[in-house]
């Protein structure tokens, strides 16, 4: 049985990717923190972890880029997943009763419109959505309601007063799986990977144009400011392919003439999409 790590409580989406991911084979360690997770995945041998990377309303979780460039794991894997947050408290609450709102940032912008219509009404910032529901249940103040997903209002005996309060219902989050051992496919996979270039006049149009020569399809571009070097940047790209075969090995080779750094961070089958 497959190990695997991931941030937050029980209940969080992330460890529903996780249960969609690996099914029933996998036993779940949750972790508090991103950091945590990479760490854990880092030291022990045979497990994984999942992490979120990018939200389809939000953007990228620019975190797990910074950990993926601090730690030497390798992403292996890929689920996408629609998330679907409901308003939670105790049976019976009314939304008139309500003093307090708890949950994650994001899901809290994500349902900044149902927000805005409640009344006299605190919105307060947690660790974590199942987190929000946690505590809710904990404290028993029937006055307070979470922000969370259907698998933590299960998991925590909360009842969904609301259901879909997000201000937009094409609500995406892609997580990566992360292993220390990297598998190795050669077909119907795309590879992500990161690289600095050149300060110079036009040295990411040519660092770009060596995938664009060979008809290398990109499919994702992130920028990260580069530690210790003020207003220079990381480039993380996501493309299809795999450096062990032509096109994309030659791009690559390409590429190292051009830059002044550049990693493969991983060669992995593009993610199904879950509704639910």
């Amino acid at each position: 049985m497959k190990t695997v790590a991931y941030q937050g409580e029980p209940g969080a989406f992330s460890e529903t990717a996780a249960r969609k991911f690996f099914g029933g084979r996998a036993k779940l360690q949750p972790m508090p923190t991103f950091k945590e997770v990479f760490s854990y995945v880092s030291r022990k041998t045979g497990c994984y972890g999942i992490v979120p990377v990018e939200n389809s309303v939000f953007g990228s979780i620019h975190q797990t880029y910074d950990l993926l460039l601090e730690h030497r794991l390798a992403i292996v894997g890929e689920i996408k997943l629609r998330i679907q947050l409901h308003l939670i408290g105790f049976r019976g609450t009314s939304l008139r009763s309500i003093r307090s709102v708890y949950s994650q940032t994001q899901a809290l912008g994500q349902c900044d419109e149902f927000l805005r219509k409640l009344k006299n009404v605190k919105i307060e910032a947690f660790y974590d959505t199942a987190g929000s529901a946690k505590l809710v249940s904990e404290h028993r103040d029937r006055s307070a309601a979470a922000i969370a997903g259907a698998d933590a209002a299960r998991m925590y005996g909360l009842a969904i007063l609301k259901r879909n309060i997000e201000s937009n219902h094409h609500n995406y989050t892609r997580f990566i799986v992360l292993s220390r051992k990297a598998p190795t496919l050669d077909r119907n996979v795309k590879t992500s990977l990161v690289f600095a270039v050149k300060d110079i006049p036009g040295a990411l149009f040519k660092s770009l144009a060596v995938f664009a020569l060979r008809d290398v399809n990109l499919l994702k571009i992130e920028s990260r400011p580069l530690i210790g070097k003020p207003w220079e940047y990381l480039f993380y790209l996501d493309v299809e392919g795999t450096p062990r075969r032509e096109p994309l090995r030659d791009a690559l080779n390409h590429l190292n003439e051009v830059c002044i750094f550049s990693r493969i961070l991983g060669t992995y089958p593009p993610g199904k999409t879950i509704q639910r």
